[in-house]
């Protein structure tokens, strides 16, 4: 059975870029597809008020990055707090990315803002905490684009972190096995990141920060780890398919010993 997955969409690409390279929903898509998993998508725009009847209206759920604020706490955002509270009552996996990771930190009361440190711009690199299951590394580092000025400045209570930097401390969180968030962006390619970071640059981005972004994506050696993080990603949305296979194979080895 292929998955349903609900695209909790809070923000979309910028005007001058989304021809080429569409929303983020799409790009969400376009990664899981590289990555080789087939899932069926319903796209739900919040901002404008789309939202599911239900928490199990899909068998996992994804909440997209935006150009808002989570501080902003708009009536749409205070919906969409309600709705991931309810997700996670009804245990259904969601992943939740930048702004994503950052709304589902503050639906649990963290502490959400402006980082002192400025903008992270370009491609950052994360270590891990722990051994992750089903992800492939080479070694216990990965990196992926990044475009924020916020962040999670205090860990929620209900999470753990998964992954750190120095520049952000709380940069992948778990909440028990139900919600995985990242503050990176793994749909975010080195083609997609250096035309945003152009496009950004002098207007919300400082000059100096994006120039430095620049300077990195323009490298040989310039790339991200997205379909190790997509295939991590996928395995976490379709934790209850591995959780049946895994019981029926077990039952299986027992009939076999009977």
């Amino acid at each position: 059975m292929t998955l349903k997955i609900g695209i909790l969409a809070t923000g979309i690409t910028p005007d001058p870029l989304i021809g080429e390279f569409g929303s983020f929903a799409d790009m969400f898509q376009r990664l899981f597809k590289q990555a080789g998993h087939q899932f069926d998508y319903v796209n739900f725009d919040v901002r404008d008020g789309e939202f599911p009847e239900s928490a199990t209206d899909c068998d996992g759920w994804i909440v997209t990055g935006s150009k808002s604020n989570v501080y902003e706490n708009l009536p749409w955002m205070q919906k969409l707090k309600v709705l991931i509270r309810d997700i996670y009552l009804a245990d259904r996996p969601m992943l939740g990315i930048c702004f994503g990771h950052q709304i589902i930190a503050d639906a649990f009361d963290a502490h959400v803002h402006k980082y002192s440190g400025g903008w992270g711009v370009g491609l950052h690199e994360y270590s891990l905490t722990r051994k992750v299951e089903g992800l492939d590394l080479e070694s216990a580092k990965f990196t992926l684009s990044v475009m924020h000025q916020d962040q999670v400045l205090e860990k929620p209570d209900a999470a753990e972190v998964i992954a750190e930097s120095a520049f952000c401390p709380h940069a992948v969180l778990q909440y028990d096995n139900r919600i995985l968030t990242f503050q990176a962006h793994p749909e975010f390619d080195v083609t997609f990141e250096t035309r945003l970071v152009k496009h950004l640059r002098g207007q919300s981005v400082p000059e100096a920060d994006a120039d430095k972004a620049l300077e990195g994506l323009s490298t040989p050696e310039a790339t991200t780890d997205s379909i190790a993080i997509a295939n991590w990603m996928a395995g976490f949305l379709m934790r209850d398919q591995k959780k049946a296979s895994n019981t029926a194979k077990a039952e299986e080895e027992t009939a076999a010993t009977c």
